[in-house]
C-alpha cells in the first residue's frame, strides 16, 4: 500500500510541478509582453503592480524572477518523475525532491514579503504559484515521513537446499 500511496505522492509532485511551469511560462510571457494579463489591476490584486516592480526581476538584471520559476518547476518535475518512473526504491531522490522543495518555500516566504510589506498588493497568479510550492512542500514532507517499503525476501534464499546423497 505505501508504494500506491508514494507512486500517487510523485504523481501528484509531477501534475503540480507541470503547473508551476506553465503559470511560470505565461508570467514570462507577460513579462516580454507577447500576451496580455489576465488579472486584476485595482484593490489589493493589482498583478500589474507586481510584475512591473523592482522586486519582478532578479536584482541587477532585466531577467524576471519567472525564469528561475520555470527551472525550479522544471527540476522539481524531473525529481517526481525520476521518483515515480525511473528509480522508485531511491530514498535519497525523496530527500533531493523534498530540500528543492523547501528551497522553494523559502523563496516564497520571501515574496510574499515583498508583496504583502513592500508592495502592499498581491498578484493572483504568483500567489497560484505560491500555493503550487506549498502543495509541493506538504507533498514531499509527508513522503519523505512514509516508511521506506520492505524488500521481500528472495524464495530462493528461503528454501533450504537439499542436502547431497539424501533421498
Amino acid at each position: 500500500m505505501t508504494a500506491i500511496q508514494r507512486s500517487g505522492g510523485q504523481i501528484a509532485l509531477f501534475i503540480l510541478s507541470i503547473l508551476g511551469a506553465c503559470i511560470a511560462i505565461y508570467l514570462t510571457s507577460v513579462h516580454y509582453e507577447n500576451v496580455p494579463l489576465v488579472c486584476s489591476s485595482s484593490g489589493i490584486v493589482d498583478c500589474a503592480r507586481v510584475l512591473s516592480s523592482a522586486f519582478s526581476v532578479i536584482p541587477g538584471t532585466s531577467v524576471p524572477i519567472t525564469i528561475p520559476g520555470l527551472f525550479w518547476a522544471i527540476v522539481s518535475a524531473a525529481l517526481a518523475f525520476a521518483n515515480w518512473r525511473l528509480w522508485p526504491e531511491r530514498r535519497s531522490l525523496l530527500v533531493a525532491a523534498f530540500a528543492w522543495s523547501l528551497l522553494g518555500l523559502l523563496t516564497v516566504f520571501y515574496l510574499v514579503y515583498v508583496e504583502l510589506v513592500r508592495l502592499h498588493t498581491i498578484c493572483a497568479w504568483c500567489t497560484a504559484m505560491h500555493v503550487v510550492i506549498l502543495a509541493i512542500f506538504l507533498i514531499a514532507l509527508v513522503l519523505l515521513q512514509q516508511p521506506e517499503p520492505e524488500t521481500e525476501p528472495d524464495e530462493e534464499q528461503e528454501e533450504s537446499p537439499i542436502p547431497a546423497g539424501r533421498d
